[in-house]
């Protein structure tokens, strides 16, 4: 995480928690004010991530990941209906080629 991203992302917690409109011109003002210096951009994306999405989620969600966690089987349901769907096949492990080690190489370290 970058300097713009955190500053700005307690800009908008402040603004939020003070019960403040979030706007990018109000964020630039809060890091102004901590001595710090972001590149102009970042205010303006924080400020329409703010417009998109309620706060309050965003920080009830942290640490809920997005794509860590394998996606479940499906199961057939009962009753053994005909055009069921099966669950996907097994997913095949690929071996990794074996690195060449100095024996095959025709030296050694120690020869």
């Amino acid at each position: 995480m970058s300097l713009g991203e955190i500053a700005c992302s307690y800009a908008c917690m402040i603004l939020h928690d003070d019960g403040i409109a979030i706007t990018a011109d109000k964020i630039a003002q809060l890091v102004k004010a901590s001595n710090l210096s972001v590149e102009s951009y970042w205010p303006s994306l924080f400020a329409k991530l703010v417009e998109k999405r309620n706060i309050d989620d965003l920080i009830m969600n942290v640490g809920a990941g997005g794509g860590a966690a394998a996606p479940a089987a499906v199961s057939a349901p009962a009753g053994g209906a005909g055009g069921a769907a099966a669950a996907p096949p097994p997913e095949e492990k690929k071996e990794e080629p074996k690195e060449e080690s100095d024996d095959d190489m025709g030296f050694s370290l120690f020869d």
